[in-house]
């Protein structure tokens, strides 16, 4: 039996209570493509290649993305992550590819400039990726990512989550349950609310950025690998734990990346996931919790019998509803605490005075929302508020002595083929937007942040950016 041209046998069996319309929902790009080559170096035998999402299962980026385009998914793109992307309608060629530029604007010029650019006004390659992704089988499956960043002017790694999953009855209920081995906490996590895949979706790396936040967000991206245990119960209940762990340093300075920022991780950092999802006003509710705990050697230095130690709790929530006419309204939430005791930087004296009682101890608020409408799948509008808020802590935070930073990010962006109507053919898509990066505090203060004059609204960034996809 099929629906839509799908095999039901093909399906998931969290897939399977889906219905037609919720199921021609099934996307073609999923949160990013990706570069699945270690997967396919290991499991695929030399003449096969693993299908990406795109030809693997024939829909337009539409199906699982709102707005037509990635990473913010729709609830059926949900359920085609926590399926382990196995999902098919046929083989293909594993290939693709993204390129994200940009003119980007501060209201002041940077002093220093950035590297290799002007202080102001500046146009860059962003990033340059290529990408491999889908799945071997119905059990196992996965993306990866190569980038070349055309800021830092380095090749690197990016983004992974390799796949081993099952469906059947577990703990007495259907469910969808798996293994991911990946190398950023929340990378595989499939809503919008957690930091790997939260807005906004394409930065530049060119303006300034508040220097404080929580260690779980992107802190140990592309530097650490772990392995999670997931249970998706009845299209609802989610449950994931696991552990992360340091790489050696040749190896990720061989994959491009700093071994040393932010350090090598003591033992295993734990990391653990709960979110429920159900039907709520005509659309699709979640909340849920995340926790990451770490030990870390601050630039893999153990010399002084310290590790620097950090708790990240969070809460999250998010809210979708598909309206007429391909409309659709989204919202995200995210609240994160951290409470963190860097005694091994300042054994180390890599700042502060290691005698001053609570040297480097301190805790870290962040509230982060963004809401966004999308007419007709083509055109959207999203508003992002950020808070983030700490205690006072001189070592850590000179000359204000205070983590404080706030604003909103307004994005206008325009995606006119998600329905796969491209002229240059249905696996080519773009993006095309305009973000503005407002703050009313920066680094602890509105005036003078950082003790020569600046001020938060020096660094409001205006940024025009194309984002391709083939």
């Amino acid at each position: 039996m099929t629906v839509d041209g799908l095999a039901l046998g093909d399906l998931p069996l969290a897939m399977r209570a889906w219905s037609g319309p919720r199921r021609r929902a099934l996307g073609l790009c999923l949160a990013a493509p990706a570069l699945c080559g270690l997967l396919a170096a290991l499991i695929t035998p030399p003449a096969r290649a693993l299908p990406a999402y795109a030809d693997q299962t024939g829909q337009p980026c539409a199906a699982c993305h709102v707005g037509g385009f990635g990473p913010q998914l729709t609830p059926f793109g949900r359920e085609f992550k926590l399926g382990g992307y196995t999902l098919r309608t046929r083989d293909s060629i594993p290939l693709a590819a993204m390129v994200q530029s940009s003119f980007t604007h501060t209201a002041r010029d940077q002093s220093p400039p950035p590297a290799n650019f002007a202080g102001n006004d500046n146009v860059a390659l962003d990033q340059a990726s290529l990408f491999v992704a889908g799945g071997l089988g119905s059990h196992i499956g996965g993306f990866s990512q190569f980038t070349w960043d055309g800021v830092a002017h380095q090749f690197h790694w990016d983004n992974l989550d390799l796949r081993l999953v099952n469906s059947g009855r577990l703990l007495g209920a259907d469910a969808t349950y798996g293994l991911s081995f990946n190398n950023s906490p929340t990378v595989q996590d499939p809503w919008n609310t957690t930091p790997a895949w939260g807005f906004p979706y394409t930065a530049s790396a060119l303006p300034q950025v508040p220097a404080a936040a929580p260690l779980i967000d992107g802190a140990l991206a592309q530097n650490v690998v772990g392995l999670t245990a997931y249970a998706w119960f009845n299209h609802h209940l989610y449950v994931e734990g696991g552990g992360y762990s340091s790489p050696a340093a040749g190896t990720l300075s061989w994959l491009g990346v700093d071994p040393t920022s932010p350090g090598a991780i003591h033992g295993l950092a734990p990391y653990a996931r709960l979110a429920y999802q159900t039907d709520f006003a005509g659309g699709t509710v979640e909340t849920g919790a995340f926790l990451l705990k770490a030990q870390i050697y601050p630039g893999r230095d153990s010399s002084s019998g310290f590790s620097d130690h950090y708790a990240d709790v969070g809460l999250d929530a998010s809210w979708q509803k598909a309206l007429s006419k391909g409309d659709t309204v989204a919202l995200n939430l995210r609240y994160a605490h951290e409470a963190s005791n860097l005694e091994a930087s300042c054994a180390l004296g890599l700042f502060g005075n290691a005698g001053t009682p609570d040297c480097a101890r301190t805790t870290l608020d962040e509230v982060r929302g963004d809401i966004s409408y999308y007419w007709h799948g083509k055109v959207g509008l999203t508003l992002n508020p950020f808070l983030i808020t700490g205690s006072s802590n001189a070592n850590l935070f000179a000359p204000t002595n205070r983590p404080d930073s706030n604003g909103i990010i307004t994005q206008v962006d325009y995606t006119p083929w998600g329905a796969g109507n491209s002229p240059l053919g249905p696996l080519f898509n773009v993006r095309m937007g305009v973000q503005y990066t407002a703050y009313g505090r920066f680094n602890g203060a509105v005036r003078n942040y950082d003790g020569n004059g600046a001020n938060a609204s020096d660094n409001n960034t205006l940024r025009f950016f194309t984002w391709l996809a083939f």
